[in-house]
């Protein structure tokens, strides 16, 4: 009998608490749900044939392996218009139960950077996600976190600084004897004649080790001369570490728990090793020593001017880490996006060579002003990150109780409802290639087709506020916008000075649809194979100039 009556307690109790539970959750549930009606309402709602938003968990992770993203999202779409009769450029679901909003919707996204900019931020969730890898840096703090750490390094990119080229004259040297010498600067047992003629490269590759040596030459005073030496720890760590931390993200907890943390944190130590010697170097420094080389443009590094503000082992680390992320993945793969389609190109390469030769010649380094004042390199430049935007998909988390101001309703046109922690996912890469917010008459023109390069447009074309972000924009936008933009200048002026021909050794799938990698850049899966010949014209100016 007692055996009885304490089975029967044991089940009475397991159902109180069951009915309890689900008592709580859908209490917590309608008061959710009334929050948002309250402040507009929902997005249309892609739904997936597996409770708790898994399906689109797997079909997300399945896209990030195949490195299909840019389709993905524009099936998420798809699918919500096609059962709804109408194209949405705002939709949500619930992974893991945790309400998600996607859009690449230029009001909504205006509002997240810009307009309601302090209901918006990258939110306790994304910091807890990226801590480990980026710490308290600026790309992972908001409030004064975020403001401490931008005025930290707003003085680092003031004009003098960022129109000051030399840093990159070396380095650029040494990418054009990679070029030359089939991948590789000066290393026994590979072609040394400084030749280029034809022989096939993977400028993508060498793009990320250039930069990869500018920036930490900028930045810590040394470069790691991977140009010179391409198998280095710090690159591959500093990749692999990327590689699983959007990992863990696009997984979502709770299952990224699940997921072993080995490797990622191999990579993150090896990271360490790398920048420790370099700030425990710089923290033996007196005040006046690092005065002295905060104020000489030979001896200026990134990290001597960081010293100047903080002597926070922890806080140089992070910024470190957070800027070498900026200023060497970002400009390495808008480089290689900008060969991949010169190859393509020939007209392209024409007329750039004849706007340098005009400009500058095809022998003097270019200034600052030069740049600036090359109004098809500009146009070139910006093709490009309207087509490959740097970073291609970003999230900020709801710091408060708020709306955004479009994709609710009937017709789309409504506010919708954002409770305090909602993850809003937007597109630059979806929205810059988005059809309907480019004139009518461009669709009576294939080469001004939105998927196209095609710089001529910029001539007579200008995009409409906030549908052209490549760097962010508001509060937040990239605080080293102008140095990527010289930087990139600079190296494709001084390679097309160097050669008049590049010629496309990529697959006919590869040309004519690259595979995306979306990691935290965007960036070419199969590299992009080139090969490139001498300019004859620079030999002649070369000629000229030793006669006279």
């Amino acid at each position: 009998m007692g055996n009885v009556l304490n089975q029967l307690s044991l089940k009475t109790t397991t159902l109180v608490t069951l009915g309890v539970f689900a008592a709580v959750t859908l209490g917590r549930w309608i008061t959710a749900e009334l929050k948002i009606q309250k402040l507009g309402g929902h997005a249309p709602k892609l739904k997936t044939r597996f409770p708790f938003g898994l399906g689109f968990i797997a079909t997300s992770l399945r896209n990030s392996i195949l490195h299909n993203e840019f389709e993905g999202w524009r099936t998420f779409f798809a699918d919500v218009s096609l059962r709804d009769g109408r194209m949405v450029d705002t939709i949500e679901t619930s992974p893991s139960g945790r309400r998600l909003i996607l859009t690449s919707d230029p009001e909504n996204i205006k509002a997240i950077l810009a307009t309601q900019f302090q209901d918006y931020g990258r939110g306790k969730p994304f910091y807890e996600e990226w801590k480990e890898f980026l710490g308290e840096s600026i790309f992972a703090t908001d409030g004064d976190l975020w403001h401490a750490s931008r005025q930290l390094i707003r003085p680092l990119f003031i004009k003098d600084r960022v129109s000051n080229l030399h840093t990159f004259e070396t380095h650029v040297k040494l990418l054009i004897e990679a070029i030359a010498n089939g991948g590789v600067a000066g290393t026994p047992g590979t072609a040394v004649d400084g030749i280029g003629q034809g022989r096939t490269v993977d400028i993508s590759d060498l793009f990320f080790r250039y930069t990869l040596d500018a920036a930490t030459d900028f930045l810590l005073g040394g470069s790691v001369d991977s140009l010179v030496t391409p198998s280095q720890p710090f690159a591959v760590a500093f990749a692999e570490a990327q590689r699983l931390q959007i990992l863990y993200v696009r997984t979502g907890k709770p299952l990224n728990r699940l997921l072993s943390r080995k490797s990622y944190r191999a990579s993150l130590k090896v990271m360490d090793e790398f920048v420790n010697p370099y700030i425990e170097e710089t923290l033996r420094l007196s005040p006046a020593e690092l005065e002295m080389h905060t104020k000489s443009d030979r001896d200026y590094t990134f990290l001597h001017a960081l010293a100047g503000f903080t002597r926070d082992r922890h806080t140089l680390r992070d910024q470190l880490i957070a800027i070498l992320l900026a200023g060497r993945d970002t400009t390495a793969s808008t480089l290689s996006w900008t060969f991949y389609e010169l190859a393509k190109h020939p007209e392209v390469v024409t007329k750039l060579r004849a706007e340098i030769a005009a400009t500058v010649g095809l022998m003097t380094p270019p200034t600052y002003a030069h740049l600036k004042s090359m109004k098809y390199l500009q146009n070139t430049m910006n093709e490009t990150l309207r087509i490959y935007p740097g970073v291609p998909f970003n999230v900020r988390f709801s710091l408060r109780d708020t709306t955004l101001p479009r994709g609710g309703g009937l017709d789309g046109r409504a506010p919708i409802g954002v409770l305090k922690d909602t993850a809003i996912a937007f597109s630059t890469l979806l929205m810059q290639r988005r059809p309907d917010l480019y004139p009518p008459s461009f669709a009576n023109d294939p080469s001004l087709a939105p998927t196209n390069f095609n710089p001529d447009r910029w001539t007579t074309w200008q995009p409409p506020s906030w549908m052209y972000i490549p760097f962010n924009g508001g509060p937040r936008i990239c605080i080293g916008q102008q140095f990527a933009l010289a930087e990139m200048g600079y190296t494709i002026v001084r390679l097309m000075q160097h050669f008049d021909r590049i010629e496309n050794r990529m697959s006919p799938e590869i040309s004519h649809t690259p595979v995306m990698k979306t990691d935290i850049v965007l960036s070419p899966v199969a590299g992009v194979h080139v090969a490139f010949w001498d300019s004859i014209e620079k030999e002649g100016e070369e000629r000229a100039r030793q006669c006279n």
